[in-house]
């Protein structure tokens, strides 16, 4: 059951249970000193935030907080290893009109509610040894029959490592080994896949087009996988990280944790993983130029892993950029990434035909048997004393058109876009494609304040100029592209 409580701006939905838990987070928070830093590793080196995270914004890195992270997560002294994370959000869509059923399609819309909660778990465990471990519960992960939705709790990121670091007078030698359950969550830098997103995205679906859920760069492999990957960080200049991914069962079945077997990605074999990466820093400068990539066979079916015929093969390859300016009261970041991806079918899925048909009534082309896509995405962010910021972000997708991407078209049967679940090919309204072409353009601009360390209250707006291939009727009902604007407010707490 939840409570429901209404303001003069918005409606909060909130499960009872978590009525106490929020109440005891607003008094610990309440009652905090203003100089403590995040909880868990901030506890653990004793650093106030701004040392670990540029201008304090969590979790992007500073050069020192990257140090941290290849060392290991074992500097400074042993303490309570535990830390928790909430976020309150509410999302606004610009446009609910063009919907069969807009309490589906935007459930949610315009409520502030509690969007996720986390428990950290890590540090140090010995001079060597350190981890990082989360565990994410989503209120609205299960959807019930009678429209309702009930939460569940599953294992996250999670990045176990051994790691050494030898110093002499000419030379700075890092290196160790992680073993991981998401293809680049070892990575130290911002722009990496696993956290270059880094303001947790809400599950209804009012919060389909946050910035959260616009293209961002990403391994087709997906995860929760079960990964080795071996490090080396020189001279605090290159740095080389290579390893392997593959299904995560038997003891690494904890890496997919409070998840169904199908929803677990099954891969074939050991599947490579590359991180190349230059870096420079002088005074308050920090500049990285990088590379990473990564191939991967996975299964169509993850409740059959045998067949070899049903294998997705994909490569994925990214060049990436980030420049840090950091000097009291000042942090400046700026962070570019192309990702160039390719994507060959297994033949059970490739050229097939297709239900839709053309306005003439002819048949489509069949589905390709191979994809590629292009992704550019780029941010800059200010921050000022560690309490006032801001960012804009670009995203642009583009890539080959498929027959196999449309969930919208021409019905043979009616010869009309319908959404009629009884038509021969019923179509999609709201996230439907009507053109069977990715492409997905935009730009977020988003501002923060951090009244305290350990809390930041942030708005973001994103607006779309393209979406599933088009700026106007995307999806063959009339939905434009700017009809996905989308305003996001949330509040992220951590202690």
């Amino acid at each position: 059951m939840s409570v429901r409580i209404a303001f003069p701006w918005c409606v909060l939905r909130v499960p009872r249970q978590w009525l106490a838990w929020l109440a005891f987070g607003l008094a610990a928070l309440a009652a905090a000193p203003p100089a403590s830093a995040l909880p868990l590793f901030a506890r653990q080196t004793g650093q106030n935030c701004m040392a670990c995270h540029a201008g304090g914004q969590f979790p992007e890195l500073t050069p020192y907080g990257r140090m941290f992270k290849m060392t290991g997560y074992t500097i400074g002294q042993r303490t309570v290893p535990l830390s928790a994370m909430a976020v309150l959000s509410n999302s606004r869509v610009a446009n609910t009109s063009k919907s069969d059923d807009p309490a589906s399609d935007f459930h949610e819309n315009s409520a502030t509610i509690l969007a996720t909660a986390s428990i950290f778990a890590g540090g140090k465990i010995t001079d060597n040894v350190g981890a990082f471990a989360q565990a994410t519960y989503d209120p609205y992960s299960i959807q019930n029959a009678d429209g309702s939705f009930s939460g569940r709790t599953v294992a996250d990121n999670i990045d176990l490592r051994y790691a050494d670091r030898r110093i002499d007078p000419s030379s700075d030698l890092i290196w160790g080994v992680s073993v991981n359950n998401n293809p680049s969550v070892s990575d130290p830098w911002n722009t990496a896949p696993a956290w270059m997103q880094y303001v947790p995205v809400p599950s209804p679906t009012s919060s389909q087009f946050v910035d959260g859920n616009a293209p961002y760069p990403g391994y087709a492999a997906g995860s929760p996988l079960a990964g080795i990957t071996a490090y080396t960080f020189w001279n605090r200049t290159l740095y080389a990280e290579l390893g392997g991914y593959g299904t995560a069962r038997g003891v690494f079945s904890v890496f997919h944790a409070g998840l169904h077997d199908d929803e677990v990605p099954k891969l074939d074999g050991v599947n490579p993983y590359w991180r190349l990466a230059w870096n420079h820093e002088w005074g308050p400068h920090a500049l990285m130029i990088g590379t990473g990539g990564m191939t991967a066979r996975y299964y169509n079916d993850p409740l059959n892993p045998t067949d070899p015929t049903t294998l997705h093969h994909t490569r994925d390859i990214l060049f990436d950029t980030q420049y840090q300016y950091l000097l009291d009261p000042y942090s400046f970041t700026a962070q570019l990434v192309y990702e160039h991806s390719t994507h060959h079918y297994p033949d059970g899925l490739a050229n097939q035909s297709v239900s839709f048909v053309d306005v003439f009534g002819n048949a489509l082309p069949v589905t390709n048997s191979e994809d590629s896509t292009n992704l550019l995405r780029a941010k800059m962010t200010f921050v000022y004393q560690a309490k006032y910021g801001g960012s804009v972000g670009f995203f642009n997708l583009t890539g080959s058109t498929n027959t196999a991407n449309q969930t919208s078209g021409y019905s043979p049967d009616t010869g009309t876009v319908t959404s009629d679940p009884n038509a021969q090919a019923p179509s999609t309204r709201v996230s439907g494609n009507f053109s069977g072409n990715p492409a997905t353009r935009g730009t977020t601009l988003e501002a923060f304040w951090t009244p305290i360390q350990y809390m930041r209250v942030g708005v973001q707006y994103t607006a779309y100029s393209k979406y599933n291939g088009a700026a106007t009727n995307y999806d063959g009902f009339g939905r434009n592209a700017s009809d996905n604007n989308t305003l996001f407010f949330y509040v992220w707490a951590a202690y």
